[in-house]
């Protein structure tokens, strides 16, 4: 009898509808973006459901650190490469090596030869600048000058991927002398968000002049607003580029589940929709839209730190950049 009322009780959970929920950490934007597009092809592609956790970017590593023991997320989404040397070494994520995936992703994004971490987009930082204001900086060195004055808004590298990558940015570009470069910088911001949202809002809502963004932010304007009075500038004309990376985290409960949807952000759906929604590139050869081809700039030359700088220096420069902010 107990057998019978066990299957009942499962077979009425079905007909009602309880559906495999995958669940999936990652940032707001990207829930409010591209989630919104993939989500229903995801779930009606597995018959299940995904259950997005949205927090900052910088938030997502701490939030898979504190619930290692007992983990409560599925996938993870949304880590830059400047995260992956913490992840890995915190054993935070499990293998999976997607089919296709090296015949469709440039390996120079494919730095986890275990595949724990898949890159899903890139794009390269730059700074943003509201049209109104006159001249503006091409070098990293004429942000420096008085007519910028409070004008630059950054994003926390404590709790923004894109803040982050900034700060390594300028690292890559001054070496042991960028914390006499951000002493400089200092009169230039205006203030420091915990987020791109918030820099982007306040750049479009004329609160301030520049901010630190993508390289694709005017091709972004043009495509919802037919024109742009958002400008970019890539100082120094070296651009630092962010890839973004998935990976399924260690002790899932739906690892088939998790693995699909990792197959899946190869796939050309999810590949498709990542220029319009992400205003980032795809990692594979899908098509890009035209205002890309029209409206972003092409990158000719990169900067870059190699991730074992990264994994034994970052703590250290975190705290050196928060000791010059707070002063």
């Amino acid at each position: 009898m107990k057998k019978v009322a066990i299957f009942a009780i499962v077979l009425l959970m079905a007909i009602a509808g309880f559906a495999e929920t995958l669940t999936i950490y990652t940032y707001s934007s990207f829930v409010s973006g591209i989630g919104n597009e993939i989500k229903p092809i995801f779930e009606k592609m597995y018959d299940c459901k995904i259950n997005f956790v949205s927090m900052s970017s910088g938030s997502l590593v701490a939030r898979l650190i504190l619930e290692k023991s007992n983990p409560k997320a599925d996938v993870v989404i949304g880590l830059s490469q400047s995260q992956i040397p913490e992840v890995l070494d915190q054993n935070l994520l499990i293998p999976y090596k997607p089919t296709n995936i090296a015949s469709v992703v440039n390996k120079s994004f494919l730095i986890d030869p275990l595949y724990r971490v898949i890159p899903f987009d890139y794009g390269a930082l730059a700074i943003d600048y509201s049209k109104s204001l006159k001249n503006p900086p091409k070098t990293f060195d004429d942000l420096l000058s008085s007519q910028y004055s409070h004008t630059l808004v950054i994003e926390d590298p404590r709790t923004s991927t894109t803040g982050l990558d900034f700060l390594l940015w300028t690292i890559a570009i001054y070496g042991d002398k960028w914390q006499d470069y951000w002493q400089k910088l200092m009169p230039t911001i205006k203030t420091v968000t915990s987020g791109w949202d918030t820099a982007f809002q306040m750049l479009e809502n004329g609160e301030a002049k520049m901010m630190v963004s993508f390289a694709t932010d005017e091709a972004y304007n043009y495509y919802y607003y037919k024109g742009s009075d958002i400008g970019v500038v890539i100082p120094n004309d070296e651009a630092y580029v962010m890839v973004e990376y998935a990976g399924i985290v260690k002790g899932t409960k739906h690892l088939s589940l998790a693995q699909k949807f990792i197959d899946f952000v190869l796939s050309k759906d999810f590949q498709s929709a990542v220029p319009l929604n992400q205003w980032m590139y795809p990692v594979t050869d899908v098509s890009l839209p035209q205002v890309f081809i029209e409206h972003a700039p092409v990158i000719t030359k990169t900067v870059t730190i190699p991730m074992g700088e990264i994994k034994t220096s970052l703590s250290k420069w975190i705290n050196e950049w928060t000791q010059i902010i707070i002063k």
